[in-house]
């Protein structure tokens, strides 16, 4: 089959109009194994392949992409970053998009190889083509562009190439093509700043990441938006934190957040501020940050009043995350009665919003109230209940009721409620004298779909797993989860059949 492949490959190149064989080639490169290619990698000559994509032809150039991507695959980078240089080139400054794919989807190949790599590095022309992909119109290219870049940041050698040469002027030029694609090479900024300390001193020494944090504190509400989502993805390590700290912008988001009573405009950047300052309690210290920035806790429980859906939705999301540790739940514990009545709110909106928030309800209130059984003081546990009760009339009666829609996200999103707080001891009492809340647990026929069986079973292993269930469920009950557990989430009965004399 692959001395077939080789035939029709040689044919290729002696004919005006390849069409037939084309087709034909395709096909049979369907049936070789890559590892045949492989063997046969050294007598594969794909220049006629690359010369027939110059022509402007739709289908020739569509049939080529396809057979130069199996027989690729089965070259090794190294071959290709040295014998394919002018044809990388020239994929992509290619008009069809699917062939700068191609040709990128071979950087990121050799951009893995360490062998093979220096190739690119030292290829000066390659680079500005693959920078020069980030402003195209296609995303998919632009992206394959980025994630090559980032990649070759990730050794000294590829950050002196894109900082310390002409190449930098090219991201630069490149930037200036219009706003989305200004963002684009921000994205690319901020995944190589997140590597590194190194790798944040040489893009802050571009100028860039500073250009960036310019357009974040701008009077741009739009721009605002779009740039504190990139600064949060810098926040999540430690040294993209510091840097943030040590450059006074968290101070400079914080003072954006008080003033934002008076900017008609706040509703455009105001969630992406707050949801900052969530994802950095949450990775520093919920305590401190919440203590340095008290404003923050402010705008969140002011949030929960509005009758905005997206500005509640958010509100909801950062308490959840708030909550998620001990350090969390007891700043949140510290608002005394103002965190109760907000608990009211989250239980109203888990039974009367859009399926949408109902969920975002769900999530935050599985988050809250989850302790892991090392956390579980008498302390903890008497908040934890208190809060519970705070939630509605009668919460598990209410998650159960949002258990019993027919939709399947809500259904999971309520058994998650259940499992946070199925393994504390005053839950498990609430469930047990719960009239039929037992034989509801039990019950498979209650779940349709896959991702429910698996919250139920999720359900079942904390009850199953927890040291106090056999005390307050009583041990027939705890055998029956036991069972339940050692028979997986997708068993099903067998039905039994009764043999009747005479029947066929």
């Amino acid at each position: 089959m692959a001395a077939q492949a080789l035939a029709l490959l040689r044919e290729v190149s002696r004919l005006e109009a390849p069409l037939e064989e084309l087709r034909a080639l395709q096909s049979v490169l369907q049936t070789v194994p890559l590892s045949e290619l492989r063997e046969q990698a050294a007598e594969l000559r794909l220049g006629p392949l690359f010369s027939l994509l110059n022509e402007n032809h739709r289908e020739q150039t569509t049939l080529c992409v396809s057979i130069l991507e199996r027989l690729l695959q089965a070259m090794e980078p190294v071959h290709v970053a040295r014998n394919l240089k002018v044809d990388l080139q020239r994929g992509l400054t290619h008009p069809n998009d699917s062939v700068k794919i191609l040709t990128l989807s071979q950087v990121g190949r050799i951009i893995e190889n360490s062998e093979a790599v220096t190739e690119i590095l030292n290829n000066a022309e390659l680079l500005k083509q693959i920078v020069y992909c980030i402003g195209g119109d296609n995303l998919s290219v632009a992206k394959a562009a980025i994630k090559s870049l980032s990649r070759i940041s990730l050794t000294q050698a590829g950050l002196e190439a894109l900082f310390e040469s002409n190449l930098l002027d090219d991201l630069k030029s490149v930037m200036k093509t219009n706003d989305i694609v200004r963002y684009r090479v921000y994205e690319l900024i901020v995944e190589i700043s997140s590597v590194s300390p190194e790798s944040l001193s040489y893009c802050t020494t571009s100028g860039l990441v500073t250009q960036l944090l310019r357009e974040l504190t701008g009077e741009d509400v739009l721009v605002r938006a779009t740039c504190i989502e990139m600064v949060t993805s810098l926040a999540y390590t430690q040294h993209g934190r510091q840097y943030l700290s040590q450059e006074g912008v968290i101070d400079q988001i914080s003072n954006i957040i008080v003033g934002a009573d008076s900017d008609p405009f706040s509703s455009f950047y105001l969630p992406g501020f707050v949801k900052f300052f969530g994802n950095l309690a949450i990775m520093d210290s919920p305590q401190q940050i919440c203590e340095r920035y008290p404003v923050f806790v402010e705008k969140v429980f002011e949030m929960t009043e509005s009758q905005d859906p997206t500005m509640i939705g958010v509100a909801v999301d950062t308490i959840g995350i708030l909550g998620s540790n001990v350090e969390g739940k007891q700043v949140l514990q510290k608002t005394g009665t103002r965190f109760e009545r907000l608990l009211v709110k989250i239980g109203y909106q888990a039974k009367n919003a859009s399926t949408e928030l109902k969920i975002r309800c769900l999530d935050a209130i599985s988050s809250i109230f989850y302790l892991p059984p090392e956390q579980q003081t008498d302390d903890l546990l008497r908040m934890t209940e208190s809060w519970f009760s705070s939630l509605s009339r009668d919460p598990l009666e209410l998650f159960r009721g949002i258990s019993n829609q027919p939709f399947p996200e809500l259904h999971c999103a309520a058994l998650k409620v259940f499992t946070a707080i199925a393994n504390q001891p005053w839950a498990q009492k609430l469930m047990f004298n719960s009239p039929g809340f037992v034989e509801y647990v039990m019950d498979r026929s209650v779940e349709n779909d896959k991702a429910s069986k698996d919250a139920k079973y999720e359900l079942v292993k904390a009850l199953a797993n927890s040291k106090t269930i056999a005390e307050i469920f009583g041990n027939p009950n705890y055998l029956r989860l036991r069972t339940y557990l050692s028979e997986g989430p997708y068993y099903v009965k067998p039905i039994s059949t009764t043999a009747v004399e005479g029947a066929e």
